[in-house]
């Protein structure tokens, strides 16, 4: 009986995915990579935008990985659809394409997380655990893209438009972040984890996620995906 409930406790705990991809050897690498880690559950797999949305509503999973090239329907399609289902699930989209353009057409689209597939696994696995805890993640890699974009005076930030574009780094702190959350911020804008961040400034786990609160709510925002584009955007950090 108590294996039974330890078991079911497990099971309980674990991270129920649904995998997007139209590549057959990516798809089967990713899976096998799902299948392999601890905590994770592979619910289903699709190799279209259409039949990302099926399962998607009759497998109700708490994390999707989307890939964006997909046929009938793109990722980014998809995405917008699920959301506007009213399904409570998070989307982290894991593709080869790092454009401005596909960044912030599939954060608008309401896109929890996005990822390159040329991340290494340690990476992927705290991506896939910060969006299924609906923290956001932004691969450092698409952060440079944007920073760099937003440096040379580019725009197209699609939902994210408006405010001191071109701003220099540091110089604009209206929303009262304290040094600590500055620093907090910088760090989340990288990538890293809450368990990194903790890890990297000798601080708590709660610590860190009390400083993660206070930045979204002094930001006025959701989630930190969004909250690392605000403080490159803005010249935060």
């Amino acid at each position: 009986m108590l294996n039974t409930e330890t078991a079911q406790e497990i099971s309980q705990k674990s991270i129920k995915i649904l995998l997007v991809e139209d590549h057959i050897m990516a798809r089967m690498g990713t899976a096998m990579f799902i299948k392999s880690t601890e905590g994770f559950e592979l619910l289903g797999q699709a190799e279209d935008g259409v039949q990302a949305i099926d399962l998607a509503l009759r497998l109700k999973p708490d994390v999707i990985l989307m890939d964006i090239g997909l046929p009938k329907i793109d990722g980014i399609e998809a995405t917008r659809k699920i959301k506007e289902s009213g399904l409570e699930t998070s989307i982290l989209m894991l593709t080869s394409r790092e454009s401005e353009e596909d960044v912030y057409a599939a954060l608008s689209a309401g896109a929890d997380g996005y990822i390159m597939k040329g991340s290494n696994l340690e990476t992927l696995t705290n991506a896939i655990k910060s969006v299924s805890q609906k923290a956001g993640w932004l691969d450092p890699i698409i952060a440079r893209i944007v920073l760099g974009n937003i440096q040379n005076g580019q725009n197209g930030l699609g939902g994210f438009n408006g405010g001191n574009s071109g701003t220099k780094k540091g110089e604009n702190n209206s929303y009262g972040l304290t040094r600590k959350e500055l620093e907090v911020l910088s760090l989340i804008s990288d990538g890293l984890s809450n368990k990194e961040i903790s890890k990297k400034l000798v601080v708590s786990i709660s610590t860190t996620k009390a400083h993660v609160h206070n930045i979204l709510q002094k930001l006025y925002l959701e989630d930190r995906t969004k909250a690392a584009i605000k403080a490159l955007k803005e010249g935060l950090i």
